[in-house]
Formats: structure tokens, C-alpha cells, sequence
């Protein structure tokens, strides 16, 4: 039972969680078969970190490709409010820059927003940006709490109210990040420091936002698993404290890659914003990636009109090509091969019904057409597949040219290959098979 008045243990020394974070071993995962019920908000959405957290693992954006990338999560928004936030870091010039180039857009959403240490003169940043909302770090752990800060519980939680309360005289809507809650004291700070923080909304008749902050990965999806690790335990105890779910937002960290479903899981249980970054590009392992989210939603709440799913697929050539970002092949939805089968039987099948090795309709949602990589498994069907797919013709399987193609890669396998066929050998042998019979290939 969660304690819906909860007080402030400040406790004397630090509790560690010894018995689930060891340190000299892997984490341990502390079961306690108490159970939860699903409470699925009614709207769920996605904010983004990518131009914060995302920034913090790899050199500063340029301003200008701050603003393509935010025109491109506003574009797959499509004015629906599913990427409702970005937050942004005010402190260099550079980071002013791109957000006054965000703000001239005037798009309602993502909404522009802040992030600022738990420290009067941060706040003086979001004031002259004219910002709405911020970010606060209000550290949760007593890893931090103790170790880093050097602080008390209780004067770590005057501080932090202090910041709050700042935040509110000047009118605009604190997010408190409560850094490392999978570490955290939960009944003896968490749920005080929330408590006390929906007084001052009450009093302030403003919201004030909960953002729980996975910063290590060590939260779990599972029901059964004991606080602090427990996702569902974790959105649980809040609501039942009365923190509305639309002030709840989940923040992970891949460590132990469960970001995506942690932050699903965030959802089932009654957070309505889940935190992501761009191909899930965050401070070391990364945060939930963004495009996963987006399908993700789709899958709970059903397709959202207006959202334009295929903006992933452009979104992910813009990284690509401009950012220099590094997307593996196989990378769920926007890699060079998520939709690629190698196996020769598997791109028969392929041919008889797309549907029995292609996930969804990735050509209609994603742009992306189904595609085979040629190998020594793939047969004539992979041929034809891969010649139908690159010209947008149809070209029946047993064609001689398509043979003349298969017995020039058998070949090659022959002659000891362990490697695929690029794309650019196959264009040049399907180019000298059919010479002009083929209209231009498909970009």
C-alpha cells in the first residue's frame, strides 16, 4: 500500500540499495510479487531530448541543423500533439541561436522548452528566452543526494522547492527531473519531495511536472519486481499520491537495453509522456529512441491521422548524410537492411506475399520497400525481387537475362565469395544483362 501522506526520512547516511546495486557484481533483480493494474492514460505522447541529452553524446549541433531536425519532428508530428516537447540547453550562444531559429517557426508543437540546474542564475536563462517551461535536475538518489551534492534529503528538497517556487513566481511550468529514481529512496524522499510539489501546484493553481529519470538503466518493466527498480511500482505510487498522469514523464538510459520497453511500460501504467532522442542518440547508451516511440504509440492508441510516419525514413537520411550519424543495416525500421531478407526461400515467399516476411507495409508507411540482399542463397525470386524493387518493373522469375545474372553470382560463390553483392555490382550486371530495357532505377 503506498502512503498517500508521505514525510521525508532524512536519513543519517546514505541508502545504497546494496541488495540490488553491489557494484563489484551485475545488478541483482529483487522480486517482491506485489502486483499492479494497468491504467493507460487516455492521451500518451512523446518529448524529446534530442538537442539536450541527445547533444551528450556526440559535438554540438550546428544551430541550423538543430532547426532542419526540429522542421522534421514537426513534420512528423503532423500538428497532432503526439512529439508535443523538445527541451533545449540555453547556455552558449549556440544554444540560444537555435532556439530563437525554433521559435520563429511559431509551430505549436514540438513546444520549445528548457533545461537548468537546480540554481537561481539557470533560471535567469529560460526568463530571457521567454520560455513556458524548463527542465529543473532535482537529484533523487542518495548517490547523489550524499555523494555528489553533499547535502541532506531535506536540504537538498528546500532547494529544490526553492527553484520550483522561482520557476512559478515568473510563470512558467517547473519539470523536475528526478535524477536517478531506479536508485532512489522511494518512501523516504521520492514520494515526499512529489507530495510537496503538488502543494506548491495547488497553492500556485499551476502544474508542476515529474519527470522520473532512469539515469543508469537499471529500471525494469516488471510488475513483480521490487521498488526502485520497478517501472509500473514507480508511475504506481505517484498516481496514488495524486500526481496527474499528464504531469508524468518517463526518461530512460539503454545500459541494460530495456529503453524502449521501459518506457512503453511508462505508459501502461500511467505516464503520458514518454522522453526519447532521435534514433535513440543520448549520454552513453542512449535514451528511448524517438521513431520507435512513434510506432509504439500506433500500435497502443492505433495510427493517429495526420501523423506522417514516413518523415521517419526522411528524418533518418537527414542523419545520415548531414549529421553523420552512423545507423547499423539492421537497425530496427530505418536501417539499410530492416526490411531486407538474405535467404533464398524467405524472398520466394516474399514474392508469393509480401506479408509473410515483411513486418507491416513498409513501402506505404515508411517509404521503404521491401528488399533481398543477394547471397549465394538467394536464388533467382531474390534476383527478380531486388531487379522489381530498384526499376519498379515486373519481371517474370525464370527471364534469361535474370539467369544469366544468377549463374554470373553463383560465380562468384564458386570462386570461394563469402561476402554479399553490393548494389553497385548488381546495377552494372543487371544494367549490361538488360542493356535499355529498363527504365531508370528507383533513387
Amino acid at each position: 500500500m503506498v502512503n498517500k501522506n508521505p514525510k521525508l526520512v532524512d536519513a543519517a547516511k546514505p541508502n545504497l540499495y546494496r541488495e540490488m546495486f553491489p557494484y563489484t557484481e551485475f545488478p541483482v533483480v529483487v522480486f517482491d510479487g506485489e502486483r499492479v493494474e494497468y491504467e493507460i492514460p487516455e492521451k500518451i505522447w512523446i518529448t524529446d531530448t534530442t538537442f539536450r541529452d541527445g547533444q551528450q553524446a556526440r559535438p554540438p549541433y550546428k544551430p541550423e541543423q538543430i532547426l532542419r531536425i526540429y522542421d522534421l519532428l514537426h513534420q512528423i508530428d503532423g500538428g497532432t500533439g503526439l512529439i508535443r516537447q523538445c527541451e533545449f540547453f540555453l547556455y552558449s550562444q549556440r544554444d540560444r541561436e537555435a532556439v530563437e531559429l525554433c521559435k520563429e517557426r511559431g509551430y505549436e508543437f514540438p513546444e520549445i522548452t528548457g533545461w537548468i540546474r537546480a540554481v537561481a542564475a539557470d533560471f535567469k536563462l529560460v526568463s530571457q528566452m521567454g520560455l513556458g517551461e524548463t527542465g529543473i535536475l532535482t537529484s533523487a538518489s542518495d548517490y547523489h543526494i550524499f555523494l555528489k551534492l553533499r547535502k541532506t534529503r531535506s536540504q537538498a528538497l528546500n532547494a529544490y522547492l526553492d527553484i520550483a517556487k522561482a520557476a512559478l513566481d515568473n510563470g512558467v511550468i517547473p519539470r523536475c527531473h528526478f535524477e536517478d529514481i531506479t536508485r532512489a529512496d522511494y518512501d523516504g524522499f521520492v514520494l515526499p519531495f512529489a507530495a510537496a510539489l503538488m502543494k506548491l501546484a495547488e497553492e500556485y493553481d499551476k502544474p508542476v511536472k515529474i519527470r522520473l529519470c532512469d539515469t543508469m538503466g537499471f529500471a525494469l518493466p516488471w510488475e513483480g519486481v521490487a521498488l526502485p527498480r520497478s517501472v509500473p511500482k514507480l508511475i504506481h505510487g505517484l498516481r496514488e499520491i495524486g500526481v496527474p498522469s499528464e504531469w508524468l514523464e518517463w526518461h530512460g538510459h539503454n545500459d541494460f537495453h530495456k529503453v524502449q520497453i521501459n518506457a512503453a511500460t511508462a505508459w501502461l501504467y500511467g505516464c503520458s509522456a514518454a522522453n526519447t532522442a532521435i534514433f535513440g542518440n543520448g549520454e552513453r547508451t542512449g535514451n528511448p529512441p524517438l521513431e520507435a516511440l512513434v510506432v509504439e504509440h500506433a500500435q497502443l492508441k492505433g495510427m493517429t491521422r495526420g501523423v506522417d510516419y514516413a518523415g521517419i525514413t526522411e528524418l533518418a537520411e537527414y542523419a545520415q548524410k548531414e549529421l553523420g550519424m552512423e545507423i547499423p543495416p539492421n537497425y530496427p525500421l530505418v536501417g539499410k537492411e530492416f526490411n531486407v531478407t538474405r535467404a533464398g526461400i524467405h524472398a520466394d515467399g516474399l514474392l508469393k506475399n509480401e506479408e509473410i516476411y515483411n513486418c507491416f507495409d513498409t513501402q506505404a508507411l515508411l517509404n521503404r520497400p521491401a528488399g533481398v540482399a543477394i547471397t549465394d542463397k538467394t536464388g533467382a525470386a531474390g534476383i527478380k525481387h531486388w531487379i522489381d524493387a530498384r526499376f519498379q518493373v515486373d519481371i517474370p522469375k525464370h527471364d534469361p537475362r535474370v539467369t544469366r545474372i544468377k549463374d554470373r553470382i553463383d560465380a562468384e560463390y564458386a570462386a570461394d565469395r563469402v561476402s554479399s553483392i553490393s548494389d553497385e555490382e548488381m546495377f552494372q550486371w543487371v544494367r549490361e544483362a538488360f542493356g535499355a530495357d529498363l527504365p531508370p532505377a528507383r533513387a
